[in-house]
């Protein structure tokens, strides 16, 4: 299948007290034309640069992109000038970012906020920019859009400026979304609607979805490919359903293992031991080493590379064929 979009060897890196600190290091991600796929790893892992890189949002300083492709529509978008970033962000590639309450401007309506993107890209009139807008949230399940386009963010609940956030990032009609943990902050009620309104209208639209989460089951829900990344790499990459039937990589059987489960009778929580090591302070090898229940001593000295242990199931793991959930 075509991709819509690929991240190739992708390396970002910020500046800190005097020296560069790589945050990103080596992600390769593939986005198939109409498919959701799924980014899950703890916070701090990268999951959000590497989205913003692909939106060039990254600020320099003190952020660098050291490296990479990122490939759309035949081109690397890290070629593009600014001006061609701008013809392009909101246009065919749209992002739907954290924290809908702090991404809308206070100061004007939703009308005028979800009509920017319309006016930036497209030749319309007042009247047909209106019309499109009413639409657009009657699209995302908004009731009374003729009268919510007047409201400001603050007459909102949290689910509704999500569903704005959304409106805004579909008005141009993009082939690609990249959504950055959509459900955050929401109640589970309203998560559900969030992610089925987003597989429907990708459904409707033919979009590709990048999915960007800390929840496993949000990525079961919804996602038809999973990359599982720790401490700035990709360290396991499968179809969603084989990686959470048979997982090759410590950490992701760490991630799976920490899901409640109502059906067994625990006192406390299963977690993974340990703390994500800090960008400044890498170990040399693998990565997860401090925390891996299975660690060698080659771990301790040669980083795995992300290699295809199954068919289509990629895992960095020295040890990927013992790994158990």
């Amino acid at each position: 299948m075509d991709n819509a979009l690929e991240i190739k060897d992708l390396r970002v890196s910020f500046a800190s007290e005097g020296t560069r600190v790589e945050v990103v290091s080596g992600v390769s991600i593939r986005i198939p034309q109409g498919k959701i796929v799924g980014v899950v790893g703890e916070s701090g892992c990268g999951k959000t640069v590497t989205a913003l890189s692909v939106m060039r949002l990254i600020p320099e300083p003190p952020g660098r992109i050291d490296g990479g492709e990122i490939l759309f529509d035949g081109a690397n978008i890290l070629d593009y000038t600014e001006r061609d970033m701008r013809s392009l962000r909101g246009n065919r590639i749209s992002m739907i970012f954290q924290e809908p309450i702090s991404s809308l401007n206070p100061v004007f309506t939703v009308g005028d906020q979800v009509g920017e993107a319309l006016r930036t890209h497209l030749n319309i009139t007042r009247k047909e920019e209106k019309e499109r807008v009413v639409a657009l949230l009657r699209l995302v399940g908004i009731p009374d859009p003729e009268s919510r386009i007047k409201n400001y963010p603050h007459e909102l609940s949290g689910g509704m400026s999500q569903r704005v956030m959304i409106a805004m990032a579909l008005a141009c009609g993009p082939e690609v979304l990249i959504a950055d943990e959509p459900t955050t902050a929401l109640d589970v009620t309203i998560q559900a609607g969030i992610l089925e309104l987003i597989d429907d209208i990708r459904v409707k639209m033919g979009m590709a979805v990048l999915l960007i989460t800390h929840d496993l089951g949000i990525i079961a829900e919804v996602a038809d490919t999973v990359y599982v990344m720790y401490a700035g790499k990709v360290v396991e990459h499968a179809v969603t359903m084989e990686l959470f039937k048979n997982p090759k990589h410590p950490y992701t059987v760490g991630l799976l293992n920490s899901i409640p489960d109502l059906r067994k009778s625990k006192e406390r929580l299963d977690a993974i031991p340990g703390t994500v090591p800090s960008p400044d302070s890498f170990p040399v090898g693998c990565r997860f080493q401090d925390r891996c229940p299975l660690v060698i001593d080659k771990c301790r000295g040669e980083e795995p590379p992300l290699a295809e242990r199954a068919r289509e199931h990629y895992s960095a793991c020295w040890r990927a064929d013992e790994v158990t959930i």
